[in-house]
């Protein structure tokens, strides 16, 4: 018989793309949405209305809410992805942050055991690179002791040290994947490097002048997204409950990643000044609304965080041993020049779109 799972986050980027992978694995897949009076569900709207994907409201503030899913769904697998996932944010809401990514992965627990289904159910628990935060060794294996650098960060390591005691206490097959940033094209555009390729592009196409970054210093492994849920899956069918690093085990900067971002939207930079006073010129343009000696990329000390993680390298020697899984089926390089090409052709449609309306007269 089919497998039946539950993600929560299932309107997220990994929700979406661990959506389209365990359907085309045969199961029957069950989301849990937030009720809103704006429409986020752009990521999973082909999924709608097709057979084995459905949508429930609930919330990861509402322990009976998902007391009451969990027992109506009776789910194989829980996935448990969703979170206030933005580290600037959660300096903004740490107690929101807390409820939902600390205590909401505690409901989630308590909502299979309060069903009797601790002996079937299995549960992932999305993790973060940000527990090692002020990193004491390079690169960060499970082995590496935790240095959360803010509130994100110390709400996600309650998660962690929650799912290893509940595994211990109650011998519950619950596991944590320590994801490393990974990014795609469906990433939310407050993510830096989503900012990155769409500023490129819009650029590019004379929609935007000028991209403002932070630390352009900072260094992180970033993989696909695409990829990364496949891990997600082979943890739950690994013969034990066990914690994996998910990662590439390659280290970039902001810099390289926006210097590669403009490159494939046709812009070659150089870098010019140190800090706040850093900026990325224009070497040459393939595009006529920008020429050589253009600053396209300034630094705003606004976009710097009160505590600043700056030196991110997973290992995922483990993964790769004892998953079968391939850290490096999508290269950084090609990881890029994907979500450019993807944010060329957005930016594109939307100036269609909008030559669209004007003519029709639906804008002014």
């Amino acid at each position: 018989m089919a497998k039946t799972a539950l993600i929560t986050g299932v309107t997220g980027q990994d929700g979406s793309y661990l959506s389209e992978f365990l359907l085309d694995k045969g199961y029957e897949v069950h989301g849990i949405i937030r009720r809103s009076s704006v429409d986020y569900r752009e990521r999973i709207a082909h999924l709608e209305g097709t057979p084995h994907f459905h949508l429930h409201y609930a919330d990861m503030s509402d322990s009976m809410s998902l007391v009451k899913l969990v027992g109506k769904v009776q789910p194989d697998e829980i996935y448990n992805l969703a979170a206030q996932s933005h580290v600037q944010v959660s300096f903004d809401s740490p107690e929101f942050t807390a409820d939902v990514d600390a205590v909401g992965v505690l409901r989630v627990l308590e909502a299979v055991r309060t069903n009797h289904l601790e002996k079937t159910c299995r549960i992932y628990q999305a993790s973060t690179s940000e527990l090692y935060g002020k990193v004491e060794e390079v690169p960060q294996s499970e082995t590496t002791p935790f240095h959360p650098y803010s509130p994100y960060a110390v709400a996600k390591l309650y998660g962690y040290w929650i799912i290893k005691e509940y595994r211990e206490a109650y011998n519950m097959f619950c596991c944590s994947g320590i994801l490393f940033n990974h990014e795609s094209e469906r990433r939310g555009e407050t993510f830096v490097t989503r900012k990155i390729t769409l500023a490129a592009a819009r650029i590019a196409q004379g929609k935007q002048d000028c991209l403002y970054l932070g630390n352009l210093d900072s260094l992180r492994d970033w993989g696909y997204a695409k990829d990364y849920v496949e891990c997600m899956w082979l943890i739950l069918q690994h013969e034990t409950p066990e914690d994996f690093v998910i990662a590439t085990g390659v280290q970039h900067t902001v810099r390289e990643f926006a210097t590669l971002a403009f490159r494939h939207a046709g812009i070659e930079l150089r870098w010019e000044g140190e800090g706040v006073e850093e900026r990325g010129i224009v070497v040459e343009s393939q595009k006529s609304n920008v020429k050589s000696g253009d600053v396209v990329v300034r630094v705003s000390p606004d976009f710097y965080r009160p505590t600043d993680v700056v030196n991110l390298l997973g290992d995922p020697s483990k993964a790769r041993r004892e998953l079968g899984w391939n850290p490096q089926k999508t290269s950084f390089e090609e990881l890029v020049e994907l979500m450019v090409k993807h944010d060329m052709q957005k930016v594109r449609n939307q100036h269609v779109n909008l030559a669209e309306y004007l003519e029709k007269g639906i804008v002014k």
